[in-house]
């Protein structure tokens, strides 16, 4: 059933680099059809012994079956079948329901379960083994955040960070150990051109990243004069016990991903970028970018964050208040964050891709972990630098 539901999130497939549309027979219609109305009869039936109702359990499940076809498909077939089984599996979604609100994420759960008893077979072991250790999960889970601190996502980030003016202070929003400030330190195969720093380090990871015709593809890395970043709970990637956090963060089969993570964090345990505590609606924003020096094009940017923050007038609050403080503002995170900007997005995403925009202007689609761009901009119309206004 779940794989036929997942079908339905696949009828965009990459190819050559490029998006294109699949198309549908009259029988997977109909299974799509049968497999969603199962789901339906399955969520009925947690509701109506659940006084929780459908607001709860319900939505819970729809999250991880959501995270199932969308994220962990082709990505992670391990964390495709958690996430399917928890999807309907109802003493699992209660003890998530138990969890605070911004604790009950897939992401969360799976590394926890991970990080204190590794790889547990199927599902029906993940199970039993979190059956029989709730309070540990729970203890951890609460303790901690996902954090994810994906370098790679500075391949595609980088396009967009070498057509600006140089040189540039750079502000991450969400900056976990402070890896994607350390954008000039590593290398990046973009297929055709492949770049290296310099002067070059004994050690840096080479990022992948597959990009569409139109790409504007880097032929030198940006010149960074200032870097700093906040976050809620910074990480010390020096730390062995952060730094063990963050590698359990990568899903269980991406080995080269996991490599250049610890590549990364060694390169940011010697460099150690500035980072500074606080919230994104703070004033600690203000006075990063009160800091930076007045000769560079400063830059505040963020990739999967403003998932946390939950209301949308927050996140329209936090756009204005970063559109005011800097001269460029550069958001790569899921189109529903912002839909008005999504809505002039010139051409369809895959499901689960990011939407890369710059002062408001979508410029790409891009993976979620940095392997692929997909350009959309027209023109260069975002480059327009507007001038801080505080």
């Amino acid at each position: 059933m779940y794989q036929l539901l997942c079908w339905h999130g696949k009828m965009l497939t990459r190819r050559g680099g490029k998006v294109a549309r699949g198309r549908s027979t009259p029988e997977q219609v109909v299974t799509t059809v049968i497999a969603i109305y199962a789901v339906v009869v399955h969520l009925n039936a947690i509701t109506a012994r659940s006084p929780l109702g459908t607001d709860h359990l319900s939505k819970l499940s729809q999250r991880y079956m959501r995270f199932a076809c969308e994220e962990a498909a082709g990505r992670s077939p391990y964390y495709e079948g958690l996430a399917r089984g928890v999807a309907t599996d109802e003493y699992v979604l209660r003890f998530l329901y138990s969890l605070p609100t911004e604790k009950q994420q897939p992401n969360l759960l799976f590394a926890a379960f991970r990080h204190l008893f590794g790889l547990k077979g199927g599902y029906e072991q993940f199970r039993d083994t979190l059956s029989e250790n709730l309070a540990a999960v729970r203890t951890l889970m609460e303790g901690r955040s996902t954090q994810t601190n994906e370098p790679a996502r500075c391949a595609a980030l980088l396009p967009v960070l070498c057509l600006l003016p140089q040189p540039l202070a750079l502000i991450e929003v969400g900056a976990s150990a402070g890896l994607c400030l350390l954008v000039d330190r590593y290398g990046y195969d973009y297929g055709q051109s492949v770049l290296h720093p310099k002067p070059e380090h004994d050690s840096y990871p080479v990022f992948q990243c597959t990009v569409s015709d139109g790409t504007p593809i880097p032929t030198t890395l940006p010149e960074i004069a200032w870097r700093a970043g906040l976050d809620l709970q910074p990480l010390d990637a020096a730390d062995p016990a952060e730094a063990a956090w963050l590698e359990t963060l990568v899903w269980p089969e991406q080995e080269v991903r996991l490599r250049n993570l610890r590549a990364a964090l060694e390169l940011a345990a010697r460099t150690k970028p500035h980072l500074v505590k606080g919230d994104l609606a703070g004033g600690e924003l203000d006075a990063l970018c009160a800091q930076a020096p007045s000769d560079a094009t400063l830059v505040v940017f963020h990739t999967a964050v403003l998932a946390y923050v939950e209301d949308p007038a927050a996140r329209r609050a936090f756009a204005a208040k970063v559109s005011s403080l800097c001269d460029y503002w550069i958001c790569n995170e899921a189109p529903g964050i912002f839909p008005e900007i999504a809505k002039r997005a010139s051409a369809v995403q895959t499901p689960g891709t990011f939407l890369l925009s710059v002062n408001g202007h979508p410029v790409a689609w891009t993976d979620p972990h940095g392997a692929s761009v997909d350009w959309i901009a027209d023109d260069q119309e975002f480059l327009k630098r507007p001038g801080r206004t505080a």
